[in-house]
C-alpha cells in the first residue's frame, strides 16, 4: 500500500525516533509499504518519520542513483553499484573523510534542492528487516543517502545544513509546502 508522505512543518519530522523490537506491530507490512511508497515517489531513501512513524527505521536504494548516471559520471563515484537495504535501530559509530558537496532533495520538502556538505564515509550499527545485527561502512553517494535518511530518525532535515541566508530565501517556499500549496505526483499529508 502506498503511504502518504509527511510534508515539511509536520512535528514528526523533528522528533528523535525510538528503537523498536521485532514484535513492533505490523512491522513487516510497514516495511513493504515503505518500499512501495519510496519507489512510487521516485525516492532513493525513505525514513519512518516521513510516513508518520516515530521509529528508527529507514531504507535506501542507492543503486538507482548509479543506474541513472552517465557512463563517464560513474567513475566519479567509486562506491557503485550502490546498496539496497533496510536499517532498523541504526546508530552511527563514525563519520570520516573529507566533507563534500552534493545537491540533495527530500520527498517531504518537494521541489527544493540544495548543495549539502557531508562526510564521505559513515559506519553504523543497525538491524536488517530480519533483526540480524550489522556494523557496516558506506562510502560516497551511498554514505550520503544513509546520512540523509539517518538525519530523519534524528529529527533533522537537509535544509538544516544550508546557510541561514539561503534558508531565509527559502522561507516562502517552505511555508507553501507546509500549507499544501504544492503539486507533486505522489500522496502527501500536510500539517494541520
Amino acid at each position: 500500500m502506498i503511504l502518504p508522505i509527511v510534508a515539511y512543518g509536520s512535528p514528526v519530522l523533528r522528533k528523535v525516533c525510538k528503537d523498536i523490537n521485532p514484535d513492533y506491530p505490523g512491522l513487516e507490512k510497514l516495511i513493504a509499504d515503505m518500499w512501495e511508497t519510496m519507489y512510487n515517489s521516485n525516492g532513493v531513501g525513505l525514513a519512518a518519520p516521513q510516513v508518520n512513524k516515530e521509529i528508527r527505521l529507514f531504507m535506501i536504494d542507492s543503486t538507482q542513483v548509479f543506474a541513472n548516471l552517465e557512463e563517464d559520471e560513474q567513475d566519479l563515484y567509486p562506491d557503485g553499484p550502490g546498496f539496497k537495504g533496510t536499517f532498523i535501530n541504526a546508530h552511527i559509530t563514525k563519520v570520516e573523510g573529507e566533507e563534500w558537496s552534493y545537491n540533495e532533495g527530500c520527498l517531504s520538502i518537494p521541489k527544493i534542492r540544495e548543495d549539502v556538505f557531508r562526510g564521505e564515509q559513515v559506519t553504523l550499527h543497525f538491524m536488517d528487516e530480519n533483526f540480524q545485527s550489522h556494523t557496516q561502512t558506506f562510502n560516497g553517494i551511498t554514505a550520503r543517502v544513509v546520512l540523509h535518511e539517518y538525519d530523519h530518525i534524528e529529527g533533522k532535515l537537509f535544509i538544516d545544513y544550508i546557510k541561514p541566508l539561503k534558508r531565509t530565501l527559502l522561507k516562502r517556499k517552505l511555508s507553501d509546502i507546509s500549507k499544501g500549496k504544492i503539486s507533486v505526483d505522489y500522496r502527501m499529508v500536510f500539517p494541520k
